[in-house]
This record gives structure tokens, C-alpha cells and sequence, in this order.
């Protein structure tokens, strides 16, 4: 580790383990080529193909056999598509307590349910870190969050991170890590702890962590890994910036309603609102426990005649302990449809809902247009509360539903392998060909910063911008993830659908934001395809944690303003960013208004570091002229 552990303060972390999944793999890999290295340097990698498994054309097909020959080359473990969502499989086949991870999806802090210290971040920053070299990043404060008593009735897992996410808000975790602590941890089974670390995303924290304590061993020695397992827990007398209490005996089933998932109420203020679809299933509620509560819900019933419910695996090792417990014929009779072990509708990979449609998902993120219908209304629940509102056709008040079940998972999940396929010896692995499908366009790049900066506010927009709004997903566009010049045909095309036309136009420009700009997934696309069309700066009162990081090593200035400022700027009006790499390795650069030439100051929110690499015009320059 380098740096002082002081809060704000730039630290660098060595990383053990790296995921990368095919939404933002394919990109990561290509940059890991361009490092010019023989093999990954990590203790373990694995590259999972999760999100991109919908093959209406040959693009994904074409990224997925890329990232398969890529593994073989340089050493990285490789999971099928159809061995299930990156988080899940990582949590039972690779995660050990005390190992760093680091992650090209902004989940990754799944892990921290069984005592890793799991960060997200973006591909080119995954790409450095398999080449060995520490990953950067201002030291977070850490928040206590102490859970006392027990889950009661319908209480899950998922009420609790909902209640976090009720107090703190979507911007309440930036800059922090979560450790939970307290007597109610024992109660939490590890599935049930990465529900919570998975969604301290949501928070926009860096991380979140969990003890590894006796039910962390159990997970293991279930999983056949008891060998990696030690104890971890926090010093009895371990001090907080911040503490928070969290007493589960008072918890009830909690919704998260749209189009935000810190917008929590009770579902019992929501009984009796019509339902027209339900998924279950994403890296958040997707385990064996999950499905066994929602069979329990769906045995001996029929889902409502006006409602679609679909369930997905988390992986592929809970599809076939599922199928062997007979859940699948559950589901089955009581009218669901199962989907493969994927990422799928969480990231609006099918299923989206009917135009104006209520869907009720077991998900992680419920952000406007995410599921793929731009009108759509779609509620974070628990899989017990999705299955019961399927049964209903409405949501429903728990209590009403009957007694919660005692999910008990068994002491033998069908562990099978052979879907995850092992790095080869490095002899070997460099007579591997790399496939390249003709999809993948060459890697854009970006010169060194100019000393003048000047172009005009390309568009203005408000406050908690998500990645979402900035590069959408979906089934149309997730297959262009590999071709850059295509993707940036999309860039904010939600919210301005001539936005890209216009900034080739302009040739390229600035883009203004509220607080929280650039909150949600990891997608490096947000930041690579904006450069790509000449993006230099984006002014914003504060920025979400990963993007930042993204905007710094594709080249693009990240710029504080204060409200003031905020408003004096709209779509159209002209900068200029006067002696701009002196005022970057200041930390304060100074802009003039190109209307009236009255100047205003801004500061560039980059460690000493981070200036660096945007005077360099992006991390891989910077990193290619050390290596």
C-alpha cells in the first residue's frame, strides 16, 4: 500500500483478484494489450461473459469468442456464458476473506459479503491492475453500521440495505466504505450480506464489508473451499467516522419506488396498486436462498393472468441445486418463465415492460428508462415481495401472505465446474491466436493536454446523472460495446437524441452537471465514448466516485463549480479554459466566458496523481511511458 490512510488523502492498494464482464470486458482487454505485457500479473483474473448473452446478431458472439481467446492468451480464467452472473460465481467459486478485488462493474462489492475488500471501477483501471500495478484511489472514511436484533416475518436482506438507502440517499455512501458490525450480523448468511454489500452501490460507496466469522466458513466448506477461509471481524473497540444503527427486529418489507432506489416506503402503503410485471433474479437477489423463498410464496398458486413474471438463476450451480429440489417445477406450475443464469433484464437485456407498465423487480437499480421502456415504473423489492405481487397482481401487504418461511439452503449445492475454463501455462498460453471479430473497432486514443482549451456547453443537465443517462444499455446498444465509434451515436441520446451529431459538429465541447454527476454502473463508456467526440471537460457541482476516475484516464477534465457558476452556464455558451496544464497541476484552472469574457475559477478534482495523468491525455499514455 502506498499513501497515508487518511481520508481524501490518495492511496494506492495492490489487487489480487480482478473481474471483468463482456459489457465492459472486451474494451478492458483491448487495453491490456496495448500495455504490451505477456500475461496478467494478478493472483487470479477471470473474465465472465454475463450481461451480453442476447445474440440477435453476430457482435456479441464475436466479443465472446475475442474474450475467450484473450483469456487463453494471457492467462485468465474464463466463465461460459450460461455459467451465471459474474458477482454470484465469484462469491461461491472464487472470493476469499482479506484479498483485494477489483472489478469493471460497479457491484463488484458483492464480494464484500464474505470479507473481501471488493471495489468497482472502470475497465482501463482493471487493464492496469492485471498488469500488476497498484490500483489508486482517495482513502474513503469508514461508516459503522451496526445491526442489532433479527430478521422478523418477511424481513429480508434486502429491507435492510433499502433501509440504509432510505436514510443516507443514493449520494450518501460517496467517498465512504460500509462495515457492518453488531450483534444481528450473525443472523446474515452470506447470500443475505451480499444483498447488502451488492446494492452499498446504490450509496455510491466504494466499497462494503462484512466479517468473515463462522457462517462465512460455512459458506465456504459448502462451497468446497473451506481451505481459503480465515476470520476476520473488527477490534472490539474499533472506532468510526460515522455510525449508524440499523435494529432488524424493527425492519418490515420495504419497496424502493420510482425512478431512484433511495425512494423507499413500506409495501404495505403500496397493497392494492396494480402489477403488470415481476423479475426475479440479478446479482443482487438471485441465490438459492432467494428462489427457495419464492418458491415457497408461488407453491400451489397461479400467477395473476394479467401478470408476466420471469425468474433467473444466479448462477449456474443454483440452476441445478434448483432444478434437483424440484423449484424449477414450482415455478413452472405456477406459470413463471425461466431464464437462462444471466444478467438479463437488470440491464435491460429483454423483458422490458409494457408501455406505462408497473414491473417489480428483485434488481438493484430502477433508474428511468433502464428496463428498456422509457415510461415504464419499475420498484425495488424482495424476491418474496416480487413473488407475492405475481400471485396478486398487485402488491401486496406481507402479513396477508402467511407465515414467512425458514429457508434452510442444503449442505450440498451441485457444484460443477466445467463451465469456468482454467488459465493455461504460459508456453502454451502465447501460441494462442486471438479471435477479432469485426466488430471490434481499434482502441481511440487521446493526445497530451493542450495549453488552451476552448469549445462551447454542449449540454446542460441536472443533478444524480446516471451513467445510464450518459451511454445507455440495453439490447440495442450493449453490442457495440467494443466499437466506440458506433456506441458514441448514443451518448445521452435519452436525454438529447441529437447530442452526438451536434458534438461532431462542434468538434466536441463541454458538458455541465448537477451534484452526483455520473452515479451508477462503472461503464468506462460513459467517459471513452464522450472523448471520442471531443468531450474535454465536464463542469460539475460534485462528481459520482468511478466516473470521475473514468473522466481522468480517458483525458477528460473533471471541473468543480459552485452553484453560482452552475447557473450562469447554459447549452451553447462558450469557454475558454485559459493556461490549461498549469492550472491543471495547480488543481485550479481559469475559465473565461467567451459572451461577455468575465472569468470564473474551477477546480480540478484529481489527486496530484490524477492531474498528471490528464496533462499525459489519459491513463494509458500515462502508463505506457512508465512501463
Amino acid at each position: 500500500m502506498h499513501g497515508e490512510l487518511r481520508p481524501g488523502e490518495e492511496i494506492a492498494i495492490r489487487i489480487d483478484q480482478t473481474l471483468t464482464q463482456d459489457a465492459t470486458g472486451t474494451m478492458a482487454y483491448l487495453q491490456f494489450e496495448a500495455l504490451g505485457l505477456d500475461r496478467v500479473r494478478t493472483e487470479l483474473s477471470v473474465s465472465y461473459v454475463d450481461h451480453n448473452t442476447l445474440q440477435t446478431g453476430p457482435e456479441n458472439a464475436d466479443d465472446h469468442r475475442y474474450l475467450q481467446s484473450v483469456a487463453a492468451r494471457y492467462g485468465i480464467y474464463f466463465s461460459r456464458p450460461g455459467n451465471g452472473i459474474c458477482h454470484q460465481v465469484h462469491l461461491e467459486r472464487f472470493a476469499v476473506p482479506g484479498k483485494t478485488l477489483l472489478g469493471s462493474d460497479s457491484h463488484t462489492p458483492t464480494a464484500g459479503g464474505i470479507g473481501s475488500l471488493a471495489i468497482g471501477a472502470g475497465g482501463l483501471d482493471v487493464a492496469v491492475a492485471m498488469a500488476g500495478q497498484p490500483f489508486y484511489m482517495r482513502c474513503p472514511s469508514v461508516l459503522g453500521v451496526r445491526l442489532s436484533g433479527q430478521l422478523r416475518g418477511w424481513a429480508s436482506a434486502k429491507d435492510i440495505i433499502l433501509e440504509i438507502l432510505r436514510r443516507l440517499t443514493v449520494k450518501g455512501g460517496v467517498g465512504k466504505i460500509l462495515e457492518y458490525f453488531g450483534p444481528g450480523v450473525a443472523g446474515l448468511s452470506v447470500p443475505e450480506r451480499a444483498t447488502i454489500t451488492n446494492m452499498g452501490a446504490e450509496l455510491g460507496a466504494t466499497s462494503s464489508l462484512f466479517p468473515s466469522d463462522t457462517r462465512t466458513q460455512e459458506f465456504m466448506t459448502l462451497q468446497r473451499r473451506a481451505e481459503d477461509w480465515l476470520p476476520l471481524e473488527p477490534e472490539y473497540d474499533a472506532q468510526y467516522e460515522e455510525l449508524i444503527d440499523v435494529d432488524l427486529d424493527e425492519l418490515e418489507p420495504l419497496v424502493a419506488a420510482p425512478h431512484m432506489p433511495d425512494r423507499v416506503v413500506p409495501v404495505s402503503e403500496l397493497a392494492g396498486q396494480p402489477v403488470d410485471q415481476v423479475c426475479i433474479g440479478s446479482c443482487t437477489n438471485s441465490s438459492l436462498a432467494d428462489l427457495m423463498a419464492v418458491a415457497h410464496v408461488l407453491r400451489g398458486r397461479k400467477v395473476h393472468p394479467r401478470v408476466s413474471l420471469s425468474i433467473a438463476p444466479g448462477s449456474r450451480q443454483v440452476l441445478l441445486t434448483a432444478a434437483r429440489l424440484g423449484l424449477l417445477e414450482t415455478f413452472l406450475a405456477a406459470g413463471a418463465r425461466i431464464l437462462e443464469a444471466a444478467c438479463g433484464p437488470c440491464i435491460g437485456m429483454g423483458q422490458a415492460p409494457p408501455s406505462g407498465g408497473v414491473s417489480v423487480r428483485s434488481f438493484n437499480r430502477n433508474f428511468r428508462g433502464r428496463s428498456g421502456t422509457p415510461d415504464a415504473q419499475v420498484y425495488l423489492a424482495s424476491p418474496a415481495v416480487c413473488a407475492a405481487a405475481a400471485v396478486a397482481g398487485e402488491f401486496v401487504d406481507m402479513q396477508e401472505v402467511g407465515p414467512a418461511p425458514l429457508v434452510e439452503t442444503p449442505a450440498d449445492p451441485v457444484i460443477d465446474d466445467s463451465m469456468l475454463i482454467s488459465p493455461l501455462p504460459q508456453e502454451e498460453a502465447k501460441r494462442v491466436e486471438i479471435v477479432r471479430g469485426p466488430n471490434i473497432a481499434p482502441l481511440p486514443m487521446r493526445g497530451p493536454l493542450e495549453d488552451e482549451v476552448r469549445g462551447v456547453v454542449l449540454l446542460q443537465v441536472g443533478d444524480n446523472i446516471t451513467t445510464d443517462d450518459i451511454m445507455p444499455a440495453g439490447a440495442k446498444i450493449l453490442p457495440l460495446r467494443s466499437n466506440i465509434p458506433a456506441i458514441a451515436e448514443y451518448v445521452f441520446s435519452g436525454l438529447d437524441p441529437n447530442f452526438s451529431q451536434r458534438a461532431k459538429e462542434a468538434g466536441g465541447g463541454f458538458i455541465v452537471g448537477g451534484e452526483n454527476y455520473g452515479q451508477g454502473s462503472s461503464r468506462e463508456h460513459a467517459a471513452l465514448a464522450p472523448m471520442y467526440l471531443g468531450i474535454k471537460a465536464v463542469f460539475a457541482l460534485s462528481f459520482a466516485r468511478i466516473h470521475q476516475a473514468n473522466l481522468v484516464n480517458f483525458g477528460i477534465l473533471p471541473l468543480v463549480i459552485d452553484r453560482e457558476v452552475y447557473e450562469k452556464l447554459s447549452q451553447g455558451t462558450p469557454l475558454k479554459i485559459v493556461s490549461a496544464r498549469y492550472g491543471v497541476e495547480t488543481g485550479e484552472v481559469e475559465v473565461e466566458l467567451g459572451t461577455t469574457g468575465e472569468r470564473f475559477t474551477a477546480q480540478v478534482e484529481a489527486a496530484p496523481r490524477q492531474r498528471e495523468i490528464l496533462i499525459s491525455g489519459g491513463l494509458l499514455n500515462y502508463v505506457r511511458e512508465r512501463l
